[in-house]
């Protein structure tokens, strides 16, 4: 800003230098006049010079509020900058604000639903106990329950097998009359040779040896008696098949001759060897042999015929009688136990049922193929051992 009263010459200094120029002698009144032009003059400039600070202060206070307006409008326009921020920041501190009241809330659910859940996960495992005590229980009387049904089966087994050993007395009875009555032919001799006084050495000892041998045969029978009537044991060991059939036959011979039933025997060379118990594994085939000789007691053409061979890893052995079948409506019920078809008091109806469990046990099979008025046959399948060098087979 530009001052222009202080450097131009104003009317009061016209007139300072007007009554300067007059300072000439004159009269007392115009000398007085004078001087009191002057003293206001002075007084003038005083006042003017006062004025004119008073200006120049004004116009330095002028630049300082027009510097504090500046610096006023930049304040509050960094005010209104800050109340943006700050209502932002208000507005975000409200939304955190509720999110948090939720979060609150849901975390209190969460907690109600936790102990909620606690006290069930408590009943549960409670209940659980409970339970695990009464599966316990139930185990235990599961297991005794097997065992006793296990007792009872081998029992009902053995009652089978004592049975059957019961049937075959006429015919074994038959058989150790053979070898008995020629032991007393061969001592006969041998005792009327002595009566006679020719004791001959050769003679002599040839009849005591055939006696021995007849006594041998007699202790066979007796022993494959006793040990088919003892309990099986419950282990398993390599058992040749064809051995097992043979001894079976061996003990119904004389009751199939003594009904004149012929039987073919047709087993396999490869002589297969399975892992099982030998006095089961015959017990089943008793019980099949004793079927066929009763399915045969009404027959013209009596024939049993007993084949085995290879095939697929088992062996496979059947059982084949000349009878007049089983009748269909009776072909699903064959292996229920006490199921029989013969008449009252002439069966148990155990002998299939047993065969087939000890054939379940031995990881085996046993199935009837029907022929309805020409005869019966049971195939019983048994996958065979394949031994290593050094294994003993049970004989």
């Amino acid at each position: 800003m530009v001052d222009a009263g202080v450097d131009a010459p104003s009317d009061i200094d016209t007139v300072s230098a007007t009554l300067a120029s007059m300072d000439e002698p004159a009269s007392d009144d115009l000398h007085e006049a004078n001087r009191r032009l002057r003293q206001q003059v002075a007084a003038m400039q005083l006042l003017l010079r006062k004025g004119e600070e008073r200006r120049r202060a004004m116009l330095h206070i002028m630049v300082d509020m027009t510097e504090a307006n500046r610096r006023l409008s930049d304040q509050r326009k960094a005010m209104l900058h800050i109340l943006g921020d700050y209502e932002s920041d208000r507005r975000e501190l409200a939304q955190q604000t509720e999110g948090l009241r939720n979060a609150r809330r849901a975390l209190l659910h969460i907690l109600q639903d936790s102990h909620s859940a606690n006290q069930r996960l408590e009943r549960s495992r409670k209940a659980m106990i409970h339970m695990m005590g009464d599966l316990q229980h139930t185990t235990l009387q599961m297991q005794r329950r097997e065992q006793e049904l296990r007792e009872k089966q081998e029992q009902l087994v053995q009652a089978a097998k004592l049975a059957t050993l019961g049937e075959l007395t006429t015919g074994v009875a038959h058989e150790l009359n053979n070898p008995l009555n020629n032991i007393g032919l061969f001592i006969g001799n041998v005792v009327d040779s002595v009566q006679l006084g020719r004791f001959e050495p050769e003679p002599m000892l040839r009849q005591l040896t055939n006696a021995m041998q007849q006594v041998n045969k007699a202790t066979e029978i007796i022993t494959h008696l006793r040990t088919f009537g003892r309990a099986a044991p419950v282990s398993r060991e390599p058992t040749h098949v064809n051995q097992v059939v043979e001894e079976s036959l061996s003990l119904m011979r004389e009751q199939l001759k003594l009904r004149s039933i012929d039987v073919t025997l047709n087993l396999s060379p490869d002589d297969p060897i399975v892992m099982g118990s030998s006095i089961r594994l015959e017990q089943v085939f008793m019980n099949l042999l004793t079927n066929a000789r009763d399915a045969l007691a009404e027959s013209i053409r009596k024939t049993i015929v007993i084949r085995s061979w290879l095939e697929g890893g088992s062996v496979w052995i059947e059982f084949q009688d000349s009878g007049s079948g089983v009748p269909p409506a009776f072909e699903k019920r064959i292996f229920d136990p006490f199921f029989t078809t013969k008449e009252v008091g002439a069966g148990t109806g155990l002998g299939l049922s047993i065969a087939y469990g000890i054939m379940k046990d031995h990881e085996g099979s046993i199935t009837l193929k029907n022929r309805p008025g020409e005869g019966a046959t049971f195939v019983i399948g048994l996958p065979v051992l394949r031994t290593q060098p050094g294994v003993e087979v049970a004989r």
